[in-house]
């Protein structure tokens, strides 16, 4: 196990390095100019001059490269152009809001739409079975920004029951964005369960099982359903990985103050330093959520090694 994690943390290095030279060097190559940007319209060419010699983006590729991966390497991964704030502490500041939108939402994911994919496999019958694809249907049709915008147009504004978006408001706050989060995936969840229940179902051991008379519901829960956990877990790390990056549409339509926000603003403002910051901590995440992934299958199911 020891070596495992090793190699795999070395290779998570080698991703991170790709995903930052990539990113920046789009960030190179994006025919815009920060210092223009920062100094405004009508700032003279040599104010221009001036401030993109003073941010360094004068300079060669390699050099600028060079300099940014020295000083993430200890933790420093610049000012933002825009606001002039460091920027791995204004990602640590909207990380809490970001931790907290996916931990929900991923909650309302995996509840509704495993329970949802445990009834249609479950059932022999024909209606609950057509009522579950119903379900998957619509979620997967349906636009997550548009059933947000719904929500709050029922939730907020036509019977305000519920706060219209921000996190002012406190934990309440967080329960329409949770709830849009977790009905837009959903559906994944349902069809995947589904698939894999009815797979196991198809086992030799459950037949068996059945023979000795176990009941319906025992075979469900204590045999089928837990040797149909793996694709559940793989979807809900890699879901958790992605989402701590940020849910940009969730977070734009509600206003939630999260990392996606931020790396929105970033984009429109070609503010490079935050681009990347945000960049960085997304391919983190999600380099993480693959470890885990690797580790709880062995935990799962002993006859897997790593």
């Amino acid at each position: 196990m020891l070596l495992f994690l090793v190699r795999r943390l070395g290779w998570s290095v080698v991703v991170l390095l790709l995903a930052s030279l990539l990113t920046f060097f789009i960030g190179y190559k994006v025919p815009a100019d920060p210092a223009r940007m920062i100094a405004g319209p009508n700032a003279s060419v040599a104010t221009v001059r001036s401030i993109s010699h003073q941010l360094g983006l004068d300079q060669p590729f390699a050099r600028q490269y060079g300099r940014f991966l020295g000083h993430a390497l200890r933790g420093d991964l610049g000012r933002s152009y825009k606001t002039e704030q460091q920027v791995l502490p204004t990602i640590l500041q909207r990380f809490p809001y970001t931790l907290a939108l996916a931990l929900s939402g991923l909650l309302f994911e995996v509840l509704i739409g495993a329970s949802i994919g445990l009834l249609a496999a479950g059932t022999r019958l024909r209606a609950v079975d057509g009522l579950a694809s119903t379900f998957v249907l619509l979620t997967l049709a349906v636009p997550s920004f548009w059933l947000g915008i719904i929500l709050l147009y029922v939730f907020g504004y036509l019977y305000p029951v519920l706060p219209l978006g921000g996190a002012d408001a406190g934990p309440i706050s967080l329960l329409l964005p949770a709830i849009t989060l977790g009905l837009s995936g959903a559906g994944y969840y349902a069809r995947v369960s589904r698939a894999s229940l009815l797979e196991v179902l198809g086992e030799d051991y459950i037949r068996t099982a059945r023979a000795k008379g176990v009941s319906p519901g025992r075979v469900m829960v204590k045999h089928a359903f837990k040797n149909a956990l793996r694709p559940l877990v793989t979807m809900t790390a890699l879901d958790l990985g992605v989402l701590l990056g940020g849910a940009l549409i969730i977070e734009q339509v509600f206003g939630w103050p999260g990392i996606g926000t931020l790396a929105w603003q970033a984009v429109q403002n070609i503010d490079l330093p935050m681009i990347m910051g945000t960049v960085l901590f997304s391919a983190l995440c999600i380099v993480l959520a693959n470890i885990v992934v690797d580790v709880v299958y062995t935990l799962i199911d002993p006859r897997i090694t790593v």
